[in-house]
């Protein structure tokens, strides 16, 4: 059984933080007819454009942009990046 300071600590670690949304102004600033485009349509855009940028763009920005908050990391890291 996990203790209180475990969980705790879980806790912090797996919260999450929203990137971004998309909504029907987006589109539309895109150049998008959007009279027709109902809650669905948005979910699943929104669905879409989530899983490819985990996919595709979240693992080259993380670690970019992390820097440039100036979020350092592990000594480990930096060693075996240097080799």
């Amino acid at each position: 059984m996990k203790s209180g300071i475990e969980i705790k600590k879980e806790q912090k670690l797996f919260k999450e933080f929203p990137i971004t949304s998309v909504c029907r102004y987006d589109l539309e600033d895109a150049g998008f007819d959007i009279k027709n485009v109902d809650d669905d349509i948005m979910e699943d855009l929104a669905s879409r454009m989530s899983e490819a940028y985990r996919e595709l763009i979240f693992w080259i920005d993380l670690p970019i942009l992390a820097e440039y908050a100036g979020i350092k990391k592990h000594k480990e890291v930096n060693e075996k990046t240097k080799e």
